[in-house]
């Protein structure tokens, strides 16, 4: 079994829909956890806006009982744990315990490391090498399972089906891949010496590491039932901030290229930001409300379209269990909106938005602040969206070779039913 690893992002992109099982529902979930919708990216690292709040005593938490279990504990620790005791981690674990006892999966408290780890996840840009990496559980060893084109790695001469030894001397089987991968990213400008295993031979690969955007959205044309080639069909396996720009450049081209439909495919999307989800419905909905927040308030933040721009084209979405948060938001603005038709399977159901507080530590509290609804003033959370069209995926082509989309049970429907509306 392996686990992939994408070199700048956390394993809810790791695996793909088409023409591989689906991935098991617990290690999508944790997906979403990481790469959940957030206000927080526009804020918070964008502007470096620091909110501002009122600061509460914590006698009502840290009552007297409650003080002296933790002295109690921590004198056992202390007393007869096995190992050195690391006070900073103890304070830190306290810290995270306080968040976990809201039992909301979505609020996480990031120490300064694992706070820069989310601004890469969330923003999809990083300095490293650009490369899809996959660690097989049996052997250790790490591959490539994937080159960005343009990237370092590619320029370098690293291939896929590489298997990467070592990078700066840190060994790949000895460490797990998500700490393996801090290795190859660095400072931008800055070399990584790779040792790489190919066709028997060990070769050594430098790398200069540069600013790398993910990319996000995968596009081309597909024939319709009639054999015209006149169906856009756009993947979108994120909502990153550079999202947006892909997505346009790839609504330009393929209308350049005569598209009459369009298939946008959002499964097994665990969502992203909140401004490039609605930056995108903008410019393919007319006017009105694409998605609202309601906070503990009852306070209603807006989002809309406007009519400068809008898409008349007849449109499919498909959708799956791992199409969460702010593919839902996508989706349900196209069903509320009456704009296109889905098709697949019920969606993940995260409704609710997090804001990321960072502290001066460089720590930060991403925390749940509100609840979102679709355009009609439905809150999907814990239930998810049911498609128009309910269609398990079917994959009837050969795994093994490049991916066929004629050969996806689900794109095959989108074709159908759009070839029905450009006749």
């Amino acid at each position: 079994m392996e686990n992939n690893y994408y070199e700048n992002e956390p394993e809810q992109f790791a695996s793909s829909p088409y023409g591989k099982k689906p991935k098991k529902k617990k290690s999508f979930a944790r997906g979403v956890l990481t790469g959940a919708l957030s206000v927080s990216v526009i804020f918070a690292i964008l502007t470096c806006i620091f909110f501002k709040v009122a600061y509460h005593d914590l006698s009502d938490v840290l009552d007297a009982k409650t003080q002296k279990k933790l002295n109690e504990v921590y004198s056992v620790i202390s007393e007869y744990y096995y190992k050195d005791v690391d006070l900073n981690d103890l304070s830190t674990g306290t810290v995270k315990g306080m968040v976990e006892g809201l039992k909301d999966p979505y609020s996480v408290y990031y120490t300064a490391e694992e706070y820069e780890d989310f601004i890469i996840d969330a923003t999809g840009s990083y300095a490293g090498i650009g490369a899809v990496l996959s660690k097989d559980q049996t052997t250790g060893s790490v591959s490539v399972i994937n080159v960005y084109e343009g990237s370092p790695a590619e320029e370098a001469g690293l291939k896929k089906g590489d298997i990467i030894v070592s990078a700066d001397g840190h060994e790949g089987t000895e460490e797990e891949l998500s700490v393996f991968v801090q290795s190859i990213r660095g400072e931008e400008g800055t070399d990584v010496k790779l040792e790489v295993y190919r066709d028997g031979k060990t070769l050594e690969i430098v790398c200069t590491r540069r600013a790398i955007l993910v990319p996000s959205v995968k596009y081309q044309m597909l024939k319709d039932e009639a054999g015209n080639e006149d169906i856009g069909y756009i993947q979108i396996s994120e909502f990153s901030e550079g999202t947006y720009d892909e997505f346009v450049k790839a609504l330009t081209d393929l209308q350049d290229q005569g598209m009459k439909a369009v298939i946008y495919d959002v499964r097994s999307n665990p969502g992203g930001m909140l401004k490039t989800v609605t930056d995108m419905l903008d410019y393919i909905l007319p006017a009105g409300t694409t998605v609202y927040m309601l906070d503990n308030q009852e306070n209603k933040t807006e989002y809309t379209s406007d009519d400068k721009q809008a898409l008349d084209l007849p449109t499919v979405v498909l959708v799956n269990g791992e199409s969460a948060s702010a593919s839902e938001i996508f989706s349900g603005a196209v069903r509320d909106f009456k704009y296109g038709t889905l098709i697949g399977t019920t969606t993940y159901g995260k409704g609710v938005v997090q804001n990321t507080i960072p502290f001066n530590d460089g720590s930060a509290l991403k925390l749940t602040i509100a609840t979102y609804y679709t355009p009609s003033g439905e809150c999907i959370h814990e239930k998810g969206i049911t498609p128009d069209i309910e269609l398990e995926y079917e994959y009837t082509g050969d795994t093994d070779a490049e991916y066929d989309y004629y050969a996806d049970n689900q794109v095959v429907a989108g074709i159908e039913e759009l070839s029905k509306q450009i006749q």
